[in-house]
């Protein structure tokens, strides 16, 4: 079984067992529609409510986090968690991502300067998080919930699960109200909204797909549960809104819906190498689909597509797709 980051992190790249099947994450099962969807309408609102600085918050499991003094070391165990504090202007103690490597973000020489902890994204070392002395530490929730005991009465530690981009700005001003970066995190928020209120008004006319993974069994992302996919349906007609782990894609369904743009993730597990798109060129319905027929399949940054899920990921995603689907 093929893990990937996202919702697990792309929380579930089942693995396939015959040809070039997608297998989505969603919640519920939903045929794709004939034709080409119409993006919705609605505008996302501009206007960002003030945060007020807290010590103290409710997790997503219903269990408060509180904080005797605002943090100031903080370990990063997935990525949104770096994004979050670089909008916020603070750099990680320590964290397993390398998003923080990407120019949008510290870039190489910045990223060098933070601790790397070890054990990766699934099972990062318990011993080395406390080395850092963490004032808080951040997980997602399904993948390191079970840490939680391990650092109970050494640190705090604020369990995370994003499914769609409303989900991240409320983790954002959550993080904000307790560092105090409260007009950070507004500043943030204000130009992620803007940004997506701005692609809302001059949506295309054209279909979008993200898929990801390593090799022929990959995966669709889907709206319902994706922070990344939940952006497309209001700036592009995307194909699919959800699919339960039952319901699996094929290159015929894909094929099907007249995919006119196509955002490639590749990701590398066990140290794989090449691009998942020039993987899947090596079957003959791949270059059929109207995306690849005019040269409209772009390789995205894993690190920021997949993995970044906050405001600052967003909105380069935001940039890198609204150039696409002119």
């Amino acid at each position: 079984m093929l893990r990937a980051p996202s919702r697990f992190v792309r929380r579930c790249l089942t693995a396939a067992v015959v040809g070039s099947v997608l297998v989505g994450c969603g919640s519920t099962s939903d045929k794709p529609a004939n034709g080409k969807p119409a993006p919705p309408t609605t505008t996302t609102e501009v206007t960002v409510e003030p945060i007020a600085a807290a010590n103290a918050l409710t997790d997503v499991n219903g269990v408060e986090v509180a904080l005797e003094r605002q943090p100031k070391r903080i370990v990063c165990l997935f990525a949104l968690c770096d994004d979050i504090l670089t909008e916020l202007g603070i750099v990680p103690t320590a964290t397993n991502s390398t998003l923080l490597a990407h120019p949008g973000f510290l870039g190489a020489a910045g990223a060098e300067k933070v601790a790397v902890v070890p054990g990766g994204f699934i099972a990062p070392e318990v011993e080395a998080i406390l080395s850092h002395k963490p004032d808080l530490v951040i997980g997602l929730g399904d993948t390191h919930g079970k840490l939680a005991p391990a650092l109970k009465g050494a640190t705090t530690f604020w369990p995370m699960q994003p499914e769609t981009w409303e989900d991240s700005v409320g983790y954002l001003r959550d993080a904000a109200a307790l560092t105090g970066r409260t007009a950070e995190g507004e500043k943030a928020e204000r130009a992620f909204r803007a940004k997506l209120a701005k692609a809302e008004k001059a949506p295309s006319d054209k279909t979008a797909l993200v898929i990801y993974g390593s090799d022929e069994n990959f995966g669709v992302a889907t709206p319902d549960g994706d922070v990344t996919a939940s952006l497309f349906p209001r700036m592009a007609a995307y194909p699919w809104k959800s699919r339960g782990v039952e319901g699996s894609y094929s290159l015929e369904e894909v094929l099907a819906q007249g995919v006119d743009v196509l955002f490639v993730e590749t990701m590398s597990f066990g140290g794989g190498d090449g691009k998942l798109s020039e993987k899947l060129a090596k079957n003959p319905l791949w270059s059929k689909i109207p995306a690849v027929r005019n040269g409209d399949v772009h390789e995205v940054n894993s690190e920021v597509w997949a993995k970044g899920r906050g405001t600052r990921s967003m909105g380069i995603v935001l940039d890198e797709a609204t150039v696409a689907l002119r």
